[in-house]
C-alpha cells in the first residue's frame, strides 16, 4: 500500500487524507499546531457559497485597492511597502485578468461539485458543524452595484448556479433581520453556512477512525529525496526540549495554506501563493432578544465586503475585508472594528458587547484558482491556494487530486506487488 504524507491539517489537508484514506492509501498527516484546524480553518466567514465564486482578477479591483490604500479601514487594504513577492503576484494578478469569465465559470462549476462531495461524507460521518441550509442573500445599495452584481450572476448561472435578483422588499421578506434600504440583491437559496472549525476537526477524527495518522507539533524543516521522500521535522518534548525526527514516505501532498509556498521550493517547484489576511468578529448571542435581531439567511455586503453567518442558536459570525501585509496574523483594531460597526449598524437588536476577534491567512493564487495536480517531480502533489473559498472548495478539488495520485500510486498494482 503506497504511503503518503499530507502537510497541514487545515480543511484542504484533512479534506485530502479522507479522500486518500477512502481510496485506500496509509496515509500520515503533518501539522505544525497541536490541532487540526487551528489556523486559516479555525474562524472563517462560514459560508458554502459558490454564489461567491467570482474571481477577483477585474480592473475594478485594482481601482478600488489604489482608492483605499490610504484608508485604514478600507476593505481591501495592501501594505505599499516594496516586497518582490507582493509585487511579483500583484503583476500576474493582473496579467490573469483576461481569464476573469473563465475562470469564474470554471469555479462556480467547482464549486457546485464540492457540495455532493461535503455533504455526503458529512452524513457518512455523522459530522454535526452548526450546518444551516438557508441560502446566502448578497445585497446592493446602489444601483452601480446592482448592475455590477448582474453581470456577475449571468457568469454564475452560466456555470450552473441557482441564483436569482429579488427587490429590495424581497430582500426583507427573505430576512427580516437586516436593517437597510437597498437597491436590490441575489439570492441563491442552495448555499449554506457552517462552522468550518467544527467540520474539520470532526473530519480529523474521522480520518483517524479509517486508520490515518496525525504528528501535531511538528514543523518541516528540509525534504529529501532518494529511493523515498525523507522528512525532516521538529517537534518540541513535554520538558521543552526540541527533537528532530524523519518521516519516509512514497508520495507528499502540500496542503499548507500561505506556507505552501516554501515547501513547494523544497520540492523544486514555483508555487506563487501570496497570504491575504482576512478578519472576523463571533459575536456571543447571550440573550432572546440578541438571537431574535441576528439573521439565519447569510448575508454578504457587496459593498463593505462583509459576509455573516448565524452558527447555531447562541453565535453570530461577521467577516470581511482582505489585507496584503505579507505572513502578518496581527489582529488590529482598526481592521476589526469595521465589522463590529457594521454588524450595529444592520442588526441594531444584536448586542455587541460580547465579540471575538480572530485573523486569518487566505493562501491566494494569482489567477484564483487552487493549485491542484502534481509537481515536476515524481511523487510531488499539490492541493492548494484555495484563496476565500478553501471550504467551499475543498472537498471537490480533493477527490480530484486523489485520481491524480491514483494515476501514479495505484493502490492495487502496489498492495499486490
Amino acid at each position: 500500500m503506497p504511503k503518503i504524507v499530507v502537510i497541514g491539517a487545515g480543511i484542504t489537508g484533512v479534506s485530502t487524507a479522507y479522500a486518500l484514506l477512502d481510496h485506500g492509501y496509509d496515509v500520515t498527516v503533518v501539522e505544525r499546531q497541536r490541532y487540526a484546524a487551528m489556523e486559516t480553518s479555525f474562524a472563517n466567514g462560514g459560508q458554502l457559497s459558490a454564489s461567491n465564486a467570482e474571481v477577483w482578477n477585474h480592473w475594478s479591483t485594482i481601482f478600488k485597492g489604489i482608492k483605499w490604500m490610504l484608508l485604514r479601514d478600507a476593505p481591501l487594504l495592501m501594505n505599499p511597502s516594496p516586497n518582490w513577492h507582493k509585487y511579483s503576484w500583484l503583476a500576474e494578478f493582473v496579467s490573469n485578468i483576461p481569464g476573469y469569465r473563465e475562470n469564474t465559470v470554471a469555479t462556480t462549476k467547482l464549486a457546485i461539485a464540492a457540495r455532493k462531495h461535503m455533504f455526503e461524507i458529512a452524513e457518512r460521518e455523522g459530522i454535526e458543524f452548526d450546518h444551516v441550509r438557508r441560502g446566502i442573500l448578497h445585497v446592493h445599495w446602489d444601483k452601480a452595484g446592482f448592475e455590477h452584481a448582474a453581470r456577475v450572476n449571468k457568469m454564475l448561472v452560466e456555470g450552473g448556479l441557482d441564483r436569482h435578483p429579488v427587490s429590495g422588499e424581497e430582500i426583507t421578506s427573505i430576512e427580516p433581520a437586516l436593517h437597510g434600504r437597498f437597491y436590490g440583491g441575489f439570492y441563491t437559496p442552495s448555499d449554506s453556512t457552517g462552522d468550518i472549525h467544527k467540520y474539520t476537526t470532526a473530519l480529523a477524527r474521522a480520518c483517524e477512525r479509517r486508520g490515518g495518522k496525525f504528528i501535531y507539533d511538528a514543523t518541516v524543516t528540509r525534504i529529501a529525496r532518494g529511493s523515498r521522500f525523507r522528512l525532516s521535522y521538529t517537534t518540541r518534548r513535554v520538558d521543552g526540549q526540541t527533537l528532530g525526527l524523519d518521516l519516509e514516505t512514497d508520495a507528499v501532498v502540500v496542503c499548507a495554506g500561505s506556507n505552501s509556498r516554501d515547501f513547494a521550493a523544497m520540492l523544486g517547484d514555483r508555487l506563487n501563493i501570496y497570504p491575504v489576511k482576512g478578519y472576523s468578529v463571533t459575536v456571543q448571542l447571550d440573550d432572546e432578544t440578541a438571537q431574535n435581531a441576528a439573521p439565519w439567511v447569510s448575508i454578504l455586503d457587496d459593498r463593505a465586503k462583509i459576509v455573516t453567518s448565524r452558527l447555531g442558536t447562541s453565535r453570530f459570525r461577521v467577516a470581511g475585508t482582505a489585507e496584503f501585509n505579507g505572513l502578518n496574523r496581527d489582529i488590529r483594531d482598526d481592521r476589526v472594528r469595521p465589522l463590529v460597526d457594521w454588524t450595529r449598524t444592520l442588526f441594531p437588536g444584536v448586542n455587541t458587547n460580547s465579540v471575538v476577534p480572530w485573523a486569518g491567512l487566505r493562501p491566494m493564487m494569482p489567477n484564483m484558482l487552487p493549485r491542484v495536480g502534481a509537481g515536476r517531480s515524481p511523487g510531488v502533489f499539490y492541493n492548494t491556494g484555495h484563496g476565500h473559498l478553501g471550504w467551499t472548495l475543498s472537498s471537490a478539488t480533493s477527490a480530484a487530486l486523489v485520481q491524480t495520485v491514483a494515476a501514479e500510486f495505484p493502490v492495487e498494482a502496489r498492495s499486490a506487488a
